[in-house]
């Protein structure tokens, strides 16, 4: 019985893995968002950047989108910031080669790259014009890019929704951000219609004791195409530093690999919503 449960979950790690490194042919630019601060939806953009870093051999990018209240450079470890989104704007040129663009960003562990959101200003908002002139000229120097957005309904989140190729948006594993995502899903599809079947749902665990049915939150958020994928608590997580993989959990690295392969899935398939194998459904606890 363990053994075969063993072996399931290899199989499973080893199908997540393929459908993260499936090959792209032009930069996939993946939207994550919150329906509230605190939701955990820069850590989640962290694991995802991490992940994407570790599987993938082409050049993946960290985009902090949320330079007011997002955290990414802390979570990636950045100890400084020395260019900005808006400082990067100003310079970016179609003749620039990637190890010209790469001396304005910070190397984060695995070998991707981050792109900070501002110096470290309180308060700092990051205008429309310079994420849209950032994200189209870096989409053809980077096959992967998380970009950690606002909460919704924000101006730049609802550009991002738009704009790129899926989206994640993460909500607190609890009654209220259950209710609360599926008011904001029902928004997104009122938006766009093709909106839903490209973005994926992350149930965040931010203690030990959940207290939702996750298979009942899945059936209803997931209801419209979009992807209910839980991750699990975890004390490294929850701690707030800096996100080391050697200290996560197996069952959050797992997690984490499953959520991955499902938003590239969703971002490369020509189908909206199609299925991969990588997570067999809906909901892969």
């Amino acid at each position: 019985m363990f053994a075969s449960s063993a072996a399931a979950e290899t199989e499973a790690v080893t199908r997540a893995a393929h459908a993260i490194q499936q090959p792209v042919t032009t930069g996939r630019q993946l939207a994550v968002s919150s329906i509230r601060g605190g939701a955990g939806k820069s850590t989640v953009a962290a694991l995802l950047a991490l992940t994407y870093a570790h599987y993938r051999s082409d050049p993946v990018l960290a985009v902090e989108a949320d330079p007011a209240l997002g955290t990414l450079p802390h979570r990636l470890g950045a100890t400084e910031v020395r260019w900005s989104s808006t400082d990067l704007a100003q310079i970016v040129d179609p003749s620039m080669l990637i190890t010209d663009l790469t001396g304005y960003l910070l190397p984060f562990t695995g070998g991707g790259w981050l792109l900070p959101g501002s110096q470290g200003s309180i308060g700092t908002r990051l205008d429309i014009d310079t994420y849209r002139v950032v994200m189209t000229a870096l989409r053809r120097y980077f096959a992967t890019t998380v970009v950690d957005c606002e909460t919704l309904p924000a101006e730049v989140a609802r550009t991002a929704l738009v704009t790129t190729q899926a989206r994640v948006l993460v909500s607190p594993a609890t009654v209220e951000g259950v209710l609360a995502t599926r008011s904001v899903l029902q928004w997104m599809s009122g938006v766009h219609r093709g909106l839903l079947p490209t973005c994926v749902v992350v149930l965040n665990h931010a203690s030990p004791d959940g207290g939702i049915d996750v298979r009942k939150a899945a059936e209803s958020l997931g209801a419209d195409g979009a992807a209910v994928l839980p991750l699990p608590y975890d004390r490294h997580l929850a701690g707030g530093g800096a996100v080391r993989t050697d200290l996560l959990g197996e069952r959050t690295r797992e997690a984490a690999a499953r959520i991955a392969a499902e938003v590239m899935q969703r971002a490369v398939s020509r189908v909206p919503g199609k299925r991969h194998p990588a997570s067999g459904g809906r909901l892969t606890p």
